[in-house]
């Protein structure tokens, strides 16, 4: 790609991975991914297990330092900063494991998250918003410790929606929830994506990638290994051989 083109694509997007690296030893996890994802765009990223999708989200949220590539955030370059200051940079994520303050309210668990967006005088009505979004107001004085492991999910993404993010990396919002759960999570994408948000999703529930994503994304072995709707990556040979094991 030009230079010129590059930067004009770098400040039009909100995510921009160019040539991501990562090696484990003799290991190379994540091996020259690029990657841009536009705004209001809900990018999936499926693969079998080992494949790189996790390691890919350390390097992006800067929770694992890169052998090589860059990253950009909103058009402003955040190639080894720490994770502290990509969080504040505009990029939130959530985790596999829930990640919430155990001991304390659901309320005041989305009051603690929102000190880092700098809203505070909004901070209670937004609270209250996003209760009723994720339908967990019935919880709010319970301690995160007492939720169930959907409920967990549900906080865990209400947190992420306090900060007011730019760029949402999820992983695996919706896995082993009850249908109400994940029925619940998948409006409450739709709509903070609505309201500005970019998302990039690892997931395995093929259904959920099917509703909420506009694109995907396949990896295998560290790289990307194909790209598109669902229906094209659904009949693609290279995809059907990264699962499979198919020969090509």
């Amino acid at each position: 790609m030009h230079a010129d083109t590059a930067r004009q694509t770098i400040s039009r997007s909100p995510l921009v991975l160019e040539g991501l690296v990562k090696n484990f030893g003799g290991v190379t996890a994540v091996a020259g991914v690029d990657l841009e994802v536009a705004s209001r765009e809900v990018v999936g990223v499926i693969g079998p297990n080992g494949s790189g999708k996790s390691t890919l989200f350390n390097l992006i949220a800067g929770m694992l330092p890169m052998d090589e590539g860059r990253v950009w955030l909103d058009g402003k370059e955040v190639t080894g900063q720490p994770a502290w200051r990509i969080a504040r940079a505009g990029l939130a994520r959530t985790f596999q494991i829930p990640s919430l303050f155990d001991n304390i309210s659901v309320h005041d668990n989305l009051m603690a998250a929102a000190v880092e967006s700098g809203d505070w005088k909004r901070a209670p009505h937004r609270a209250k918003e996003t209760m009723e979004m994720l339908e967990i107001s019935h919880v709010a004085d319970n301690l995160a410790s007492e939720l169930s492991g959907g409920q967990q999910k549900l906080l865990e993404f209400g947190r992420v929606c306090m900060r007011d993010p730019s760029v949402i990396l999820l992983d695996e919002a919706t896995a082993g929830v009850h249908p109400n759960i994940r029925r619940i999570m998948l409006e409450a994408i739709r709509r903070v994506r609505d309201s500005g948000a970019t998302f990039l999703v690892i997931e395995h529930d093929m259904e959920m990638v099917r509703e909420i994503c506009d694109r995907i994304v396949v990896m295998d072995a560290g790289q990307v290994v194909a790209e598109g709707s669902f229906d094209e990556i659904a009949d693609n040979i290279e995809v059907q051989k990264a699962y499979l094991g198919r020969q090509v």
